[in-house]
């Protein structure tokens, strides 16, 4: 097996965390996995990684030749964008980081379409709500919700993205009425944890903006749960539109102070601005530019 494969699945573990992930993600089995790793700290006759039944551990050359192997890797798939460029065919490997409420239920659903017509390009896609560094962690476009500093980077303006404050019909009926912003101080409310929305909610209403301050029993990192409490009845949250549309349809949320609106927040697509656009960079920002752009569909 070619050194830079075993390279490859190396750096792949590292970032995934386990043999599992890797396995699940590159459709091989873990023991597969362990094996290619094996062979490659065999061929260079030094341990990479600290392995228990719980976790692993990088070992300090390990963590030096992961460094050099991301460099080497990202170098073969530059060489692989210069022949690209010549052919003007969209290919080689993307790789996107997002917000992972925005990533599950709205970037996902529509990457299909994109590999679909673009079958030469393999997709990396990464879901955080860190704020990370776009060129030092190797990715090739950015979502990002929220005011933008400057960060020197190319940004492409999105749809603005909308949030909507719900609450379950069973949890309203034995709570005080909700009639004005001010009376979320009485009510439970959920909040999302890389939000403002924390400590409270800004609102713009019939007499202008509102700012709320709110507290909250429960804090998650993540939208699917807050969600479920929000069903279950646990309290009032502030979700994306996308979101709890369903749940809306179905009637077990319902829009709580719809004239007073909580105030959209700016999403931008960013990329470096010194990067060439390549085929396989200029097919994607031209797809999110079509689908989440603010003439997208």
């Amino acid at each position: 097996m070619d050194r830079l494969t075993l390279m490859a699945t190396f750096v792949k573990a590292v970032e995934l965390g386990s043999f599992s992930a890797v396995a699940d993600e590159l459709n091989l089995s873990p023991q597969l996995v362990g094996k290619q790793v094996k062979m490659l700290e065999q061929h260079l006759g030094v341990s990479l990684l600290n392995r228990t039944t719980r976790k692993q551990i990088l070992t300090d050359f390990g963590r030096s030749f992961y460094q050099r192997a991301k460099l080497i890797l990202a170098d073969m798939d530059a060489a692989e964008e210069m022949a690209a460029v010549t052919r003007g065919v969209p290919s080689g490997r993307l790789r996107i980081n997002a917000p992972v409420t925005f990533g599950v239920s709205t970037l996902s659903p529509r990457l299909l379409e994109y590999m679909v017509k673009y079958p030469q390009v393999a997709v990396d896609l990464t879901l955080s709500n860190d704020i990370i560094d776009l060129v030092e962690d190797g990715y090739d476009v950015v979502f990002r919700i929220g005011e933008l500093t400057d960060s020197g980077l190319k940004a492409l303006p999105l749809k603005p993205y909308q949030m909507l404050l719900c609450a379950a019909p069973a949890y309203l009926a034995r709570r005080p009425p909700l009639l004005t912003p001010s009376n979320l101080q009485e009510h439970e409310c959920l909040a999302f944890a890389y939000s403002d929305g924390r400590s409270h909610l800004h609102f713009e209403g019939p007499g202008g903006p509102i700012d709320v301050p709110i507290t909250s029993r429960l804090t998650i990192n993540q939208g699917d749960p807050l969600l479920s409490a929000a069903v279950a009845g646990l309290g009032v949250v502030l979700l994306p539109l996308e979101l709890v549309n369903d749940a809306l349809r179905k009637g077990t949320l319902v829009n709580v102070l719809p004239e007073y609106h909580v105030p959209v927040s700016p999403m931008n697509l960013l990329y470096a601005p010194d990067r060439r656009l390549t085929p396989k960079l200029r097919s994607f920002v031209d797809f999110v530019k079509a689908t989440f752009g603010r003439e997208g569909r």
